[in-house]
Formats: C-alpha cells, sequence, structure tokens
C-alpha cells in the first residue's frame, strides 16, 4: 500500500531540507518539530545511519477544521515530511493525507485531505522545481 507522495532529486541534503521548509511555509505550513535521525541513533545507539529528517508540518487552519469534525485526529497530527539520502539522491516525501484520514473512517475529512493533498503536491513541485529531478516515486 502507498502511504506517501514523494519526488527525488540531487542537491545537498541541507538544501533540500530548506528548501522543503520554504515550500512548506509557502503553502501555509508550520514545522513544530525537525527530528534528525541520524543525529537521534547516533547519540541513543552509537549506530550510523543516513541523512535522515522528520519534518512535522502542521496548517493550524487545515488541522482546526480537522479536529472540529474528527476530534481523534490529533493522533494524526502533525502531518510527516521526511527528507532523507537513497543513494546519490535525496527524496522528499509526505505521508499522502487521504491514507492518514482514512484510518478515521470519516467521510467529513476528506475535503479536507484533499486540500492537504493539493498543497503537498504543490510542495513537492516546487522542491523538484528548484533541483535536479532524478525520479518521481
Amino acid at each position: 500500500m502507498d502511504y506517501t507522495i514523494q519526488t527525488s532529486v540531487t542537491g545537498e541534503f541541507d538544501d533540500v531540507v530548506d528548501a522543503t521548509n520554504a515550500a512548506l511555509k509557502d503553502e501555509g505550513f508550520g514545522v513544530l518539530c525537525d527530528i534528525d535521525i541520524q543525529a537521534t541513533l547516533k547519540e541513543k545507539l552509537d549506530e550510523e545511519f543516513r541523512q535522515y529528517r522528520i519534518l512535522g508540518a502542521c496548517n493550524p487552519p487545515l488541522a482546526f477544521e480537522g479536529l472540529t469534525e474528527e476530534i481523534e485526529l490529533g493522533a494524526l497530527l502533525p502531518c510527516n515530511v521526511i527528507v532523507y539520502e537513497r543513494g546519490g539522491d535525496i527524496v522528499v516525501s509526505a505521508v499522502d493525507p487521504g491514507q492518514l484520514v482514512g484510518i478515521a473512517d470519516n467521510d467529513g475529512l476528506d475535503s479536507m485531505a484533499a486540500e492537504v493533498t493539493e498543497r503537498f503536491d504543490r510542495v513537492l513541485a516546487a522542491v523538484t522545481d528548484e533541483f535536479e529531478s532524478t525520479s518521481e516515486a
């Protein structure tokens, strides 16, 4: 089952993270948390891992709409966007909002999920436009 939407680009990892953050901001998302998995695994487990960041993105008006419709939706928020190395490429991947809210089995969330999907599609397109795309997955 596909549960993300993603793009793959060539570029410097930190530049792709910065571009992703800027594109999210342009679409009305704030990044509530930025988890550096590579640093965390090194610190906690003394294990080496590829560069990998989890950006917890939230669009307050859309979050409010979703929580008003389904109070338990907060367990699925924020919407995560990940940036990681794969070979020589940098992948930017966002949770598929339709799959995410499908868990709630509430048709009242469909329009909100569609709106978030459109915004995430534009985020990925903006990152792809800024860097050389290697493939769309």
